[in-house]
């Protein structure tokens, strides 16, 4: 019996299948079908965290974020300096302000 995945995984998931007696069927992808799987990989991993908020999904979209900044040509720590300024300039989250409307001024 075969089951057919058609998707991004993690660089030891063949070796964790074969050691289970199965074989997997695995192809290196090019970069644009890479940048493409990474991103179907991001949609997958945020719709398993909303299913049930668990912090293990959240550690899956770090990870898959990580791949895509390096894909893009970013360290973390790059990624982590533009989150900073951003932070320094807007703020973060944790006031929980929802923005109903604005009432522009004539």
């Amino acid at each position: 019996m075969k089951e057919i995945y058609n998707k991004l995984v993690r660089d030891k998931i063949p070796e964790i299948i074969l050691a289970k007696g199965d074989a997997p069927v695995t192809e290196t992808l090019g970069d644009a079908a890479y940048f493409q799987a990474l991103n179907a990989k991001l949609q997958e991993e945020a719709a398993e965290y909303l299913a049930d908020f668990a912090a293990e999904e959240l550690a899956d979209i770090l990870e898959v974020l990580r791949a895509i900044a390096a894909h893009k040509g970013l360290s973390y720590d790059d990624v982590e300096q533009i989150r900073k300024k951003k932070y320094e300039e807007r703020g973060g989250f944790a006031k929980k302000i929802k923005l109903v409307e604005v009432i522009r001024g004539e």
